[in-house]
């Protein structure tokens, strides 16, 4: 079955434009045939503006580029050292609503901090997930036709000096933590198969291929 189907691109440091339209090109491109998709990644520095974003909360760029993007959310900062996961998943045939698929992002990242002896949670009225109210990842998706896009943002072992030229995700003043702040011998490559693994395990797939590239 198509539902049990997953596909796992693993695609290393990009670029953030050219990603984002390739998620863009894929789910305008895809049908009812179309395997569901996640892939791996990590960003060369830039600062994302989501569709509610507003210009107060960005502060002081510097030399880093922001782009205006078609994702829920506010403004936030990717960069090495931070692993971005993008779902792009047929909601419609899983049977997955957005609020449900928000929820399993957020324990997956929870149970995966926890895994490293952590304690995280989620917050009903602010997405992302928080240890001692620092935060330390953030989501944002798009749905078209019923096919998610986009997803979250893990910091395991990152330069947190960006976060302070913006209101992280709207919120002024919102500290920032990661991974390697908080866990001894913080592997990225371990802490990345962590997380893939309790997404998968909540979503359900079975059948799993692992590829390096987009082709």
């Amino acid at each position: 079955m198509i539902t049990d189907q997953l596909i796992v691109r693993d695609l290393g440091l990009q670029p953030y434009e050219p990603i984002w339209q390739k998620m863009q090109q894929f789910t305008n491109e895809r049908d009812e045939t179309a395997v569901d998709e996640i892939w791996l990644l990590q960003h060369e520095p830039v600062f994302t503006q989501g569709q509610a974003g507003k210009e107060e909360h960005v502060l002081n760029t510097g030399d880093i580029p922001i782009v205006q993007v078609d994702r829920g959310g506010q403004v936030t900062y990717h960069g090495p050292g931070q692993l971005i996961v993008y779902l792009l998943l047929n909601l419609k045939r899983l049977k997955v609503g957005v609020r449900e698929l928000v929820s399993i992002m957020e324990d997956s990242v929870v149970e995966t901090v926890q895994s490293y002896g952590v304690d995280a949670y989620a917050k009903p009225d602010a997405p992302g997930v928080y240890v001692d109210e620092s935060k330390i990842a953030s989501l944002g998706l798009r749905v078209r036709r019923g096919c998610s896009f986009h997803g979250l943002a893990l910091n395991l072992d990152m330069d947190l000096e960006p976060f302070l030229r913006i209101n992280p995700c709207g919120y002024a003043g919102m500290a920032m933590t990661q991974l390697a702040m908080l866990s001894d011998n913080l592997d990225q490559a371990e802490a990345t198969e962590r997380l893939l693994n309790f997404l998968i395990n909540k979503i359900g797939y079975s059948e799993i291929t692992r590829q390096n590239s987009l082709d």
